[in-house]
This record gives structure tokens, sequence and C-alpha cells, in this order.
């Protein structure tokens, strides 16, 4: 059938349109990661240390960060162009991007070397408020449009509308009262007693602007609990990887935040973590949004649970044993010896396997009841197979099982005719 030439106009202009979004999005990407890619150049040459870099200052996550949100956005505008979620996924890359490329680059054109490069001031200015909207994009508009790019009811956009406001005011203020202070100023830290504008910007967004995002926050997350209870299969689904990935964040901020300074080993190793799990968040909502490998996240949420729980249950197991033996040997002999490592080592190798499937069970049993319970009826089906001869109980019990496990709305079964030529039996459940 011939297609009317409306429609193939409406078509093409369409297919147009899809194109020069994939392009605009492909471009901010590119630009995303040139941000990063020359925040990371401008602080070496800066001098900052590694340390500085991935710890103390965090340019090295941002710049993963920033990474990962333009490329997963320009994957999503280009697969699903009608998701607003690729479109915030860019701009939380690019004024990310924009923020620690600007702070880097003033500080080489106005401290490392004065002159050498233009816009310095300026740069310093843009670097000291574009945070802001990237910042309210991830903690409101994320999980309030997640994961179709719309609210779950139109009674959910007070809550965009409170967190649009509240972006607004943090990065209008910030950027006309810091205007004036725009070059090195914006640079060093504060000395003493802060005062003038910095201080008025801070009490205002302190007491005004992050309460409102706050409650912006707070509605958009309890939104998508909502929006899980009332979604099927597929979304659920997709609301699961978001979840994960959260979770996995916000448990690494905690032991950021929950670090004392008098360990600075630690805190490398959970910084250098950190540029792993920050990105987790885009990556898992781009796996969620493109439906790729979508049913793994069971899989992964079990076994994150499971050698999480195993993990810490050897590690109390070594420690307690490692204590109590060096204990022991103390009031024995008078001194410490090696062989308390040594048995304690031993004792968790030991344990590891039993102790991993005794946890599998128990998860299996607690939040996959189904899968343990269909795991169980296959295995003494099993077991019946060894003993049963008789072709209709075999009929009867394979049917059973098919009914349980699977829980089809019919179960028919149908057997091959045997050689001799008489007819195969067949049933219905």
């Amino acid at each position: 059938m011939d297609r009317q030439p409306g429609e193939r106009v409406g078509g093409g202009r369409r297919r147009a349109g899809t194109r020069a979004s994939s392009g605009l999005a492909l471009s901010v990407c590119l630009l995303c990661v040139g941000f990063a890619s020359g925040s990371l150049i401008l602080a070496v040459l800066n001098g900052r240390t590694l340390d500085e870099i991935l710890v103390q200052e965090g340019i090295l996550t941002v710049a993963v960060l920033t990474a990962a949100f333009s490329v997963v956005g320009a994957l999503i505008v280009s697969h699903r162009p009608g998701n607003a979620i690729g479109w915030i996924f860019c701009a939380v890359g690019l004024f990310q991007g924009l923020a620690n490329f600007g702070y880097e680059y003033a500080t080489y054109a106005l401290l490392t070397r004065p002159g050498s490069v233009p816009f310095g001031a300026p740069m310093s200015w843009v670097g000291n408020w574009t945070w802001a909207p990237g910042l309210g994009l991830v903690l409101v508009f994320l999980p309030l449009l997640f994961p179709d790019g719309r609210p779950p009811s139109r009674r959910w956009w007070w809550a965009g509308w409170i967190g649009g406001a509240s972006v607004a005011v943090i990065a209008a203020l910030a950027a006309v009262i810091l205007w004036p202070e725009r070059g090195p100023a914006l640079l060093t830290p504060p000395t003493g007693e802060e005062g003038g504008p910095e201080r008025a910007l801070d009490v205002l967004v302190e007491y005004v602007a992050f309460p409102m995002m706050l409650v912006a926050g707070l509605a958009a997350v309890a939104s998508l609990f909502v929006r899980f209870r009332r979604a099927g299969g597929v979304e659920r689904q997709q609301i699961k990887w978001f979840a994960y990935a959260a979770a996995i964040t916000l448990f690494w901020t905690f032991l950021i935040e929950g670090i004392p300074d008098s360990n600075p080993s630690f805190e490398a190793v959970t910084n250098t973590l950190g540029v792993l799990v920050v990105p987790s968040i885009p990556i898992a909502a781009g796996i969620a949004i493109l439906r790729y490998r979508l049913y793994d996240i069971d899989l992964i949420i079990n076994r994150t649970l499971v050698y999480a729980a195993l993990t810490g249950t050897l590690v109390t197991v070594y420690v307690g044993s490692a204590v109590l033996l060096q204990y022991l040997f103390r009031a024995l002999g008078g001194g410490e010896s090696q062989f308390a490592i040594v048995a304690s080592t031993l004792v968790i190798a030991a344990l590891f396997g039993p102790l991993r499937r005794r946890i599998q069970a128990l998860i299996d049993r607690r939040f996959y009841r189904k899968k343990y319970d269909a795991a169980k009826t296959l295995e003494a089906f099993s077991t019946r197979l060894k003993g049963e001869t008789e072709l209709e109980a075999l009929a009867g019990g394979l049917a059973g099982v098919v009914r349980e496990t699977v829980q089809p709305e019919r179960v028919s079964l149908w057997l091959a005719p045997a050689p001799d030529g008489r007819e195969g039996r067949g049933g219905d459940g």
C-alpha cells in the first residue's frame, strides 16, 4: 500500500528531527569529554599532586562523572529521543564539566601562569556557580522523571517546580553576587571569618535554596517509590537498576563522610573506589532505559547481598579469632605469635565455601522465595526420577513441576511415538 504524501513528509521530518537531536547530543558529549580531559591536564599543569586530584579536590571523580553522564545521555537521546532523561544527563555532564574545567582553567590563567591565556577572571566566575544546575537535576529531576521522562502523574509536578526554583535561586544568586569578585579571590580559600557578598550568598543558599531543594528531592524520591508500587515487570526492573546504583553511591558517601581525617590511607582507598562508584548511577540508568540485559539486576542484587554478608562475616571471624589467639599466646607464652594470623587465615579459607552456601540459601529463602521454592521443587522431582518407572506418574509429576515453578495458564505434555509404532501419550493440565 502506498503512503500518502503527508505521511512521507511527517516521517521525514521526524527522522530529520531525530538525527538533529542525536547530532546535538553527540556534540554536547564531545564537549563534555573535552572538559573532563582538559580539567585533568590543567590540574597537572597547575602542579596538583595525585592526592589532590584523587582525594582532596576530587578532580578525577568529577571528570569521570562528567564523561559518564554525557556519554550515557547521548546514547539515550540517540535511541530514545522522546525520553527527557537523555537531555538531563547531557545537561548534568555539561554543567559539571564546565564547573570543573572553569576552575582549573582560571587557576592556570590567574595563578599558575598569570596572563598566559585569556578569560581567566570570567572562568573563575563560571567555575563557582555552574555546579548548582547539575546538582539540582540529579537530586530532583532524575528520580522524578525516571525511567520514561515523565512524573508518575501530573500532581507530582509541584516537586519539579520547587526543585527548579531552588536551582534558579542558587545559580542566579551565585552568578550575580560573585561576578564583582571574579578573579584570584574566587580561587583562594577564604581566611578568617567570611564577610561581604560571599557571606550573604552562603546565608541565602543555606537557609532558603537548599531547604527548597531538599523538600523537592525527598518528594522526587517518594514519587519513585509510588511509581515502583504501581509498575509492571519491565518498569520494576528499570527502577531496581537505578535504586541499586543509588544505594551503592549512598553507601560510598557514608564511608567518605565517616572516615576520620587521621586515617589518610583509608580515605585514599575509598576515594579511589569512588572513581568506579560515582558513575554507577548514569550507567545503571542507561542500562535500564535502553533495556540492555535488564533482568540481570536480580542476579546482581542477589550476589551483592550474598558477598556483602559473606565479607562482613568473614572479616568479623578473622579479626575475632586473630585477637583471641594473640591474647591466648600472650597469656601463655608472654608474647605474640605469627601462628595466630596463620590459623585465622586457615579458618577463613575453610569457612568460605560452606558459609557462602548457607548465606546464599538464607537470602534466597528470605528475599527470593519463589526462586527458592522452585529450586526445591526441581530438586525433589530429580530425586523422584531416580526410582520412578511408571510413565503416567512421570508425566503427571513433570506437569506438576512445570505448573508449580513456571505457573502457566495451561500445561500440555505430548510424547513422541514409540519405535514399535505404538502411539505416544499426551495429557493436559
